[in-house]
């Protein structure tokens, strides 16, 4: 028989996908974490992860144990819901965009916490998204509807983009008048092979074939590029503050969405987040739809 403690670890283990970042997570040292995932591979006599360089890699067992995991996990939310139906605490973990977690969500946060202290959020702004299918957040602002049986997606809210440059570059270069003109400019964008979504590959609605010269992974890198004079580029309209938009006839429409795991979408916590995040969306229209 294991012991659900070791389990909760493992599964700890492998949302994080390596020992130290579940032994941060959970406030114990990284060699804790392994000595339990290894006491219950050896209550189950199986092995369930392997050990790499990149970190931790679920076998065929490891991740069928973890379904199971989540599954009891969710159960014992649920009981502990019956108590406290209608209390907005715990920990939130939300997947967002780096563009829009960083510059709209994490200077809104302390609000939050203000009004529901006993919520603890941790904000995942990255490129790329983590998932609530497996639990490795709770919540997910996507670029794309996400499709799992496990998941209530909602829209969240649209944004637009378009070309910016900073007033110092157009100085030195001139400000292009054409689509074509941009042949005479430096282009920043991101790295091709490293788009995680193919929401982000702007340039080609600009212009097919169009390709940077600068890039980067890091729409925020990009915008700094953008400032610092290294040329002409798509941002996120919320992102442009004190630069120049060109070209006023491009303009690109996308749409943020709202995914949480069916499990927990109805618990207190998360319904005040999705609430929070909502209102936030609708206060910052000006800057998400500014034309």
């Amino acid at each position: 028989m294991y012991d659900w403690d070791d389990l909760r670890i493992f599964i700890a283990a492998a949302r994080a996908g390596s020992l130290g970042g579940a032994a941060q997570r959970l406030g114990v040292d990284a060699a804790t974490v392994g000595r339990r995932v290894a006491r219950l591979e050896s209550a189950l006599k199986s092995t369930l992860v392997v050990r790499s360089t990149t970190g931790l890699q679920l076998t065929a067992a490891g991740a069928q144990l973890l379904d199971i995991g989540l599954e009891a996990e969710s159960a014992m939310e649920a009981a502990g819901r019956v108590t406290q139906p209608d209390a907005p605490a715990g920990v939130v973990r939300v997947s967002a965009s780096e563009g829009f977690g960083v510059t709209l969500m994490a200077p809104a946060l302390p609000a939050l916490r203000l009004a529901h202290p006993g919520l603890s959020i941790e904000l995942a702004a990255t490129s790329g998204f983590l998932s609530p299918t497996r639990r490795e957040v709770d919540m997910a602002i996507t670029l794309a509807t996400p499709h799992a049986a496990r998941l209530i997606v909602e829209p969240l809210t649209p944004y637009q983009l378009a070309l910016y440059a900073s007033p110092d570059h157009l100085h030195r270069n001139g400000v292009p008048n054409t689509v074509d003109d941009l042949s005479r400019f430096d282009i920043v964008g991101y790295i091709d092979d490293l788009i995680y979504a193919p929401e982000l590959r702007y340039l080609d609605e600009v212009q097919p074939g169009l390709a940077p010269h600068v890039a980067s992974s890091s729409i925020r890198a990009q915008r700094e590029i953008i400032a610092a004079g290294g040329g002409v580029g798509v941002l996120p309209c919320f992102l442009a503050e004190g630069l120049v938009r060109v070209l006023p006839s491009i303009l690109i429409e996308r749409r943020f969405w709202l995914a949480t795991h069916r499990d927990v979408h109805d618990t207190a916590r998360l319904r005040t987040v999705r609430s929070w995040l909502k209102t936030l969306c609708q206060e910052q229209q000006s800057s998400l739809r500014p034309f």
